[in-house]
């Protein structure tokens, strides 16, 4: 382990308690206070994460200091990505994981920005020049983690010693990466551009995963000489969405010739079948057994992991970077999904608490300190990734504000309120970190 060369200055505890995880993968203090700083900014409200609007409101004078950071620093991302994959790994236990697979993209303007080319931007829906990475998630009960990223390089954007690699074979790399690792996954979720590749399919059985993927309406299936195709009827249901009221759909399974182990189903909106147009679409699972409804409720999982990440990337900064080369704006994704998990921990903690509060009246000292913090008028009792994150953004809320005051009360001499912002920092700042105290323990002993 590297010894830093003098303490980091502290800032908000619980991310602090929460950096702890990777401090032994930096050999210079100053990195591991950006590293931490970077994380503060990301959760802040700042509605636009650019390093000199962090850099005020984090007490920085400028924003030298992380720039040089994601530019010039020698950690490892690799190892920061595996530090925060172990840590998801301790901290969901012997649980399964639902793995959804999905490709994210972002304008970006300009010719001097590694991998940036016209290409197919999902979240447009259109062509665009921009910057496209695959990515995975895990969902665990009701709460999302990040687990990996990649990059997806075009053709004519290869720089020396790179290797062309579709969307697909970046997919396939992800699975396999994943569960060499020791993820236990109980099912795969992802659209239409994995589920038409034969390379990702054959990799879902090769590892004998479950999956349910979607796939074109021209999709082609192979037929005996005399047999047919047979639709089987539709069947109406009731789909859940997650903060929205429920939508009427309608479902059928499509028979190729006989019944095979790969099945196929048509998803239609609305209460009477719709075959054709923008609300209807067609998966194909290997789930077995009378799935006809199950099988359209676990797909919808995808809609609301993809929205979610959606909310994520505006809300973290995820394609807020001013940087050119890939090895930085790797580092800022890294740390994007860092802070990400940081939500996603408490969040889950904050869960487990409201549920336990049901089921007994045992009051501890920790659970008055929460009950204080949540008297906030704007404390959100929510038990969703965003209700977390407004209520860590409350937490963080005096830090911030005292960063930002500071000029002005040093330009009016007003050093009394200075004194009465930081001790109301440091009375948040016995906020119970919701960390398991052993995982963390394991993790830095590992």
């Amino acid at each position: 382990m590297v010894t830093l060369t003098r303490l980091s200055r502290p800032s908000v505890k619980f991310i602090d308690d929460y950096c702890h995880n990777y401090r032994q993968l930096f050999d210079e203090v100053r990195n591991y206070e950006a590293f931490k700083l970077l994380h503060l900014g990301l959760l802040s409200e700042l509605p636009r994460k650019s390093l000199p609007q962090i850099a005020r409101a984090v007490g920085l004078s400028n924003s030298q200091s992380l720039h040089h950071f994601l530019q010039n620093s020698t950690y490892s991302t690799s190892a920061l990505t595996a530090t925060r994959l172990k840590l998801i790994l301790q901290l969901i236990g012997e649980q399964e994981i639902i793995l959804c697979s999905d490709e994210t993209g972002d304008v970006k303007k300009g010719k001097a920005t590694d991998y940036v080319s016209k290409q197919y931007i999902g979240n447009l829906g259109k062509t665009a020049r921009g910057i496209v990475s695959v990515n995975a998630y895990a969902v665990v009960g009701q709460i999302t983690y990040p687990l990996l990223f990649k990059i997806f390089k075009p053709k004519g954007c290869l720089l020396p010693g790179d290797t062309y690699k579709t969307k697909p074979q970046l997919a396939v790399e992800i699975l396999q990466e994943l569960t060499e690792i020791g993820f236990q996954i109980s099912l795969v979720l992802a659209d239409s551009l994995y589920g038409e590749s034969g390379d990702v399919i054959g990799t879902l059985q090769q590892l004998g995963l479950h999956f349910i993927v979607a796939i074109r309406s021209n999709h082609g299936v192979w037929l005996a000489p005399g047999q047919r195709v047979r639709y089987n009827g539709w069947k109406p249901y009731q789909q859940q969405l997650s903060h929205r009221q429920s939508e009427s759909r309608c479902i059928r399974e499509i028979i190729f010739g006989k019944r095979q182990r790969l099945r196929y189903y048509q998803i239609t909106k609305g209460d009477t079948p719709a075959p054709t147009g923008d609300n209807s679409w067609y998966i194909i699972t290997n789930i077995e057994g009378n799935i006809q409804l199950k099988v359209a409720q676990l797909y919808s999982l995808r809609n609301w992991i993809e929205y979610g990440f959606k909310q994520v990337k505006n809300e973290l900064g995820w394609a807020d970077y001013r940087l050119t080369n890939y090895p930085s704006i790797e580092r800022w994704w890294s740390l994007v999904f860092s802070a990400y998990l940081l939500v996603s921990i408490h969040a889950n903690n904050f869960s487990e608490r409201e549920s336990a509060r049901d089921t007994t009246k045992k009051i501890t000292p920790t659970s008055q300190l929460i009950a204080q913090f949540q008297q906030h008028c704007w404390w959100d009792k929510a038990q969703t990734w965003k209700s977390a994150l407004n209520n860590l953004r409350l937490i963080i809320q005096p830090y911030i504000f005292a960063c930002l005051l500071a000029p002005w009360l040093e330009v009016f001499q007003r050093r009394y309120l200075s004194r009465e912002l930081w001790k109301l920092v440091h009375y948040l700042n016995q906020f119970p970190t919701l960390l398991n105290d052993r995982v963390v323990t394991d993790l830095v002993a590992a």
